[in-house]
């Protein structure tokens, strides 16, 4: 986040994607990096999921990513092989949850210092041969052609392991393999070379990758207990597999359908047992998760005003963000939250957040002191049309998306509109959070007030308005807008409450105005 000069419209809007990591676009000596945590996922339906995720499992961890292996464009997933953020479905273009989920989740929360992505391929009803390269086209032509079809979403000809080999190759160019996680066994019931094959299909693809299982953990998960199929040889693999490990599945519920797959929860706490086997086979103890914290060490009051660079101290662990930036680099360059990669820039007013993205977002601890409707004002800046945000409180939303009124000429970023909404508050304590909806605007301040602060201060304490245009000596022309931007005409006045008298005539209802001059700015309050 930080302003945009005036040739950023110039600037292809490619060039500010984020989110993924394209190949073809690194350069070819750029080293794989150490802290990109990488880890194959394959198996069956379980490890690629059934139950329907829900809104805790679509929260985007900026450090939790998949490399596609299926293309999903309404996901925006088009290329295969290239990093996307993790959001369900990891092996497929719907809307389920999976062990990989919660294991990547864990695994990032786990370690701060991390990214880690999956490669994830998973067939459901596949025995392991699917996966062996000496027998997947054996097995595949005596399959029925359901299951034949799925394993060609994966390959045109069913050689999912060679596509889990494809994958990782590329993976190994921006980071490095650190594992793997398996779970499958249900089609193949008492097969006895069944660990026989597992280890085969491990060792094939650790071979082609050129690495060896000394150096890369394995965790299978034991099946559903209550089902169908559960049996001892998961949690006898470790017996016959070197650096290998398993997940209990104890105590988890199945779906109350099947007799093969988990429910919902059951995914969530076994993605975290397979996380916590895999920190044990690399010696990372889990983090603690703690939750995000006011910056000043106190919530804002309301009503009152909020600094928007003052946004709360990030915590520990899923949820606990306290703000989201699409890159790391302070286009501020005033260090004020150094570390956060929040684009903090110094202005006549002071600290303002600017080169806001479409998507960032930017959370306050707040107090609210009375339940209530308040008025909600934000002091922003843009020389862009489409700019805009929205607020919510506790993840619900509390505005519509509020437009950003545009300003021309060449200091458009520093000539700074109050935007205003009714907003209706609880009291407490909550989490307020300010979403970038439209890019390219800077933010100042915020300020949340009930009727009778907001007289007081709109006309009399600049601490929320600084209007310099009533500074100004003589007579001046104001052109008025409304608080959604919008042009109403042009009237002449000296003082503030001659302007006020003089913006009455042209507005047909009474409200909050803006007055733009030659000197400056400032929110005007009609009564008719």
């Amino acid at each position: 986040m930080g302003f945009l000069n005036k040739f950023s419209g110039f600037v292809p809007a490619a060039c500010f994607a984020a989110g993924f990591i394209a190949f073809g676009t690194a350069p070819a000596e750029a080293a794989p990096d150490p802290n990109f945590h990488i880890y194959i996922a394959y198996g069956q339906s379980n490890m690629g999921g059934t139950a329907d995720a829900q809104s805790a499992d679509k929260a985007e961890n900026p450090r939790f990513k998949i490399f596609a292996s299926q293309k999903c464009s309404g996901k925006g997933r088009n290329t295969i092989g290239e990093v996307y953020p993790a959001v369900p479905s990891l092996f497929n273009c719907g809307n389920t949850i999976s062990i990989a989920d919660w294991f990547g989740r864990t695994m990032a929360d786990s370690m701060p210092d991390v990214t880690v992505g999956i490669i994830p391929v998973a067939v459901g009803g596949a025995s392991i041969k699917l996966f062996d390269q000496d027998q997947y086209a054996s097995y595949l032509a005596g399959a029925e052609s359901w299951l034949q079809n799925y394993a060609k979403e994966y390959a045109s000809d069913g050689n999912v392991a060679k596509t889990i080999i494809d994958i990782a190759k590329k993976a190994q160019q921006v980071g490095v393999i650190k594992g793997f996680i398996f779970h499958q066994g249900e089609t193949d019931g008492g097969y006895p070379d069944w660990p026989k094959i597992v280890k085969k299909t491990r060792d094939d693809i650790l071979k082609a990758l050129d690495m060896s299982s000394d150096t890369v953990p394995f965790v299978a998960g034991e099946l559903l207990r209550s089902g169908c199929c559960y049996s001892d040889r998961v949690s006898k693999l470790p017996n016959t597999m070197d650096n290998t490990y398993y997940a209990s599945s104890e105590g988890l519920d199945g779906n109350g359908v099947d007799r093969y797959h988990f429910g919902h929860d059951a995914y969530v706490t076994f993605g975290k047992r397979y996380a916590e086997q895999m920190l044990k086979a690399i010696n990372r103890a889990p983090v603690v998760p703690e939750p995000q914290k006011p910056f000043k060490g106190k919530p804002f009051e309301i009503p009152g005003k909020i600094e928007a660079e003052d946004f709360d101290i990030p915590g520990v662990g899923s949820g606990n963000d306290s703000y989201s930036e699409t890159d790391s680099e302070d286009h501020g360059g005033t260090n004020y939250r150094e570390g956060t990669g929040v684009d903090i820039y110094k202005k006549a007013t002071g600290y303002i957040v600017g080169y806001n993205q479409e998507g960032e977002w930017l959370e306050y601890t707040v107090n609210v002191k009375e339940a209530g409707e308040y008025s909600f004002y934000a002091s922003v800046a843009s020389a862009n049309e489409t700019s805009g945000f929205q607020m919510s409180l506790d993840g619900k939303n509390i505005t519509d998306v509020i437009s950003v009124p545009k300003n021309e000429g060449e200091d458009n970023y520093d000539d700074y509109n109050k935007v205003r909404t009714t907003v209706n508050l609880p009291a407490g304590e909550h989490i307020l959070r300010f979403t970038v909806t439209g890019s390219w605007m800077d933010v100042d301040y915020f300020a949340i007030l009930t009727e009778e602060d907001e007289i007081e201060c709109l006309e009399n304490c600049f601490d929320f308005v600084r209007p310099a245009l009533s500074h100004a000596a003589g007579a001046e022309s104001y052109r008025i807008f409304d608080m959604n931007g919008n042009y109403l005409g042009k009237v002449r006045a000296s003082g503030m409450q001659e302007l006020r008298a003089s913006a009455k005539i042209l507005v047909k209802n009474g409200g909050t105005f803006i007055a733009k001059s030659r000197a400056g700015s400032a929110t005007i309050r009609v009564m008719k």
